[in-house]
């Protein structure tokens, strides 16, 4: 066999068919040509819009009778995820050693297309049924939410023991507070509480009878001779007896 006639002639068969898309990058000693390989969706500008991989075909001397060297020289992003690379180079080396013997490269690009395409279809169908399930996920939380705790006999009755005991506990504390409100002296109450010294003449006013003061009761007072150092209990040695009305000695 002729490999370099072989070679040339599917260079020529390849440049045909995929005009525009095959790039020789050297022909020299061997042919070394790279071929886009994508699926219909796939679009550069927007994330996870298909799959895409740039094959290398190199030819070694012996081609087609040995494998030619096939590498990946760029590839999609989505295209690494769970290994799915190397999952698509172990394909096309399947086809490559099913086909040693016979010009390939037509029909491992051929098995690239087929491939891509359909795992991109199995990409799809993952990411819809995890987004299904977050979705159902996400619904279920909130029918949960909306719907509260289910009431059963347990749950009211430890929620009425809980109760009974919060309600006892206030009563508590308000029968100790009023037990020591009653406890304390008028001044304390005064002084807790200034608007007590209002308060006679505040509910005077409400029933209807003002209080009036007449101030020319108090005019005299600065003429009264009244010693401060006097003693009460001097005054009360010379009143009279209230019961015999004699004047104590």
């Amino acid at each position: 066999m002729n490999y370099q006639e072989e070679q040339e002639g599917e260079m020529e068969a390849l440049l045909s068919i995929y005009e525009g898309e095959l790039e020789v990058l050297t022909s020299e000693p061997r042919y070394v040509f790279t071929m886009p390989i994508k699926t219909d969706e796939y679009d550069p500008d927007v994330d996870e819009s298909g799959l895409f991989v740039l094959l290398k075909f190199s030819f070694t001397p012996k081609y087609p009778e040995e494998a030619p060297k096939i590498e990946i020289e760029e590839q999609s992003d989505n295209l690494s995820l769970d290994g799915t690379d190397t999952k698509f180079l172990a394909h096309l080396n399947e086809q490559v050693e099913e086909n040693l013997g016979m010009i390939m490269v037509f029909t491992i690009i051929s098995a690239a297309i087929e491939w891509l395409g359909s795992t991109w279809e199995e990409l799809k169908a993952t990411k819809e049924e995890r987004l299904k399930r977050q979705k159902e996920a996400d619904e279920e939380v909130e029918r949960k939410r909306l719907e509260g705790t289910k009431v059963t006999i347990e749950v009211f009755m430890r929620w009425k023991t809980d109760f009974d005991k919060e309600m006892m506990a206030l009563k508590e504390k308000d029968k100790n507070e009023a037990k020591n409100k009653d406890k304390l002296t008028g001044k304390q109450l005064f002084l807790r509480d200034a608007s007590l010294i209002d308060s006679d003449v505040k509910f005077l006013e409400a029933a209807g009878d003002p209080v009036k003061v007449d101030e020319s009761l108090f005019e005299d007072f600065d003429d009264l001779d009244i010693d401060p150092d006097d003693d009460d209990d001097d005054d009360e040695e010379n009143d009279p007896d209230w019961r015999t009305g004699e004047i104590s000695d």
